[in-house]
């Protein structure tokens, strides 16, 4: 594996001087670090375009996960993976409407947390196994609870294809899994995106999460989500 930067952001210094001694026989280099996400978005804004941001969420209030949104606005080719001590439900909610590629312990081991970047890198999704759990049920709201379904008018057919983007399938492999067109998937997922007032696929796939509609995973439909501990 080449060489990854990282961006540390967490305001123990002396945690952060520890995970870059830890991470230093390993591919991940941290060439920067701030003590908070504001100071961390004030420092991507002036230029640093680090491969991995590793951070973690102080409070998990709205404050907050609005820094990390813009973060990940100035960063968007960085991958993003949360460390922290806690495990909330609302800072999982926050990372993930934040585009967060994992949610890590930091109690995990060196060889845990260096193979867990590395599937972070590759592309996958990594949480731990509960929340793990939460996030495939859909469980996990905006507050770390459970909420049950509000279906907004939708359709069965609509419900379906809900389920379908949070297995990550593409138009096509919807149709396949439902036995309709593709043109008809498109008309279906036109109407849905209107009712519950999103622009994209993975907004209507957080709407989903928050609402209580998990996906139905089997075989190939499973979604890149690594359990971790």
């Amino acid at each position: 594996m080449e060489n990854v930067t990282a961006f540390l952001i967490d305001a123990n210094k002396l945690f952060r001087e520890g995970l870059k001694r830890l991470l230093d026989e390993s591919p991940f280099h941290i060439v920067a670090e701030a003590g908070n996400v504001r100071e961390g978005v004030t420092m991507a804004e002036q230029g640093l375009k680090p491969d991995l941001i590793l951070l973690d969420l102080v409070n998990g209030g709205e404050e907050e996960a609005e820094a990390m949104r813009r973060l990940r606005q100035v960063l968007p080719n960085s991958r993003m993976v949360v460390l922290t001590t806690d495990l909330c439900t609302r800072r999982l909610s926050n990372a993930l409407e934040a585009g967060a590629d994992g949610y890590l312990m930091k109690d995990l081991s060196s060889d845990a947390l260096t193979q867990s970047l590395r599937l972070v890198m590759m592309g996958e999704k990594v949480f731990p196994t509960h929340l793990a759990a939460l996030l495939i049920s859909g469980r996990v709201n905006g507050n770390g609870l459970e909420m049950p379904v509000s279906r907004k008018g939708l359709s069965q057919r609509e419900i379906q294809i809900l389920r379908c983007l949070l297995n990550g399938d593409s138009n096509k492999m919807i149709a396949n899994h439902l036995n309709i067109t593709e043109a008809t998937v498109k008309v279906h997922l036109k109407s849905l995106l209107r009712k519950i007032n999103a622009s994209n696929r993975t907004q209507a796939a957080i709407w989903a999460l928050n609402n209580g509609i998990g996906g139905e995973f089997s075989g190939a439909n499973q979604p890149a989500v690594q359990a971790v501990g």
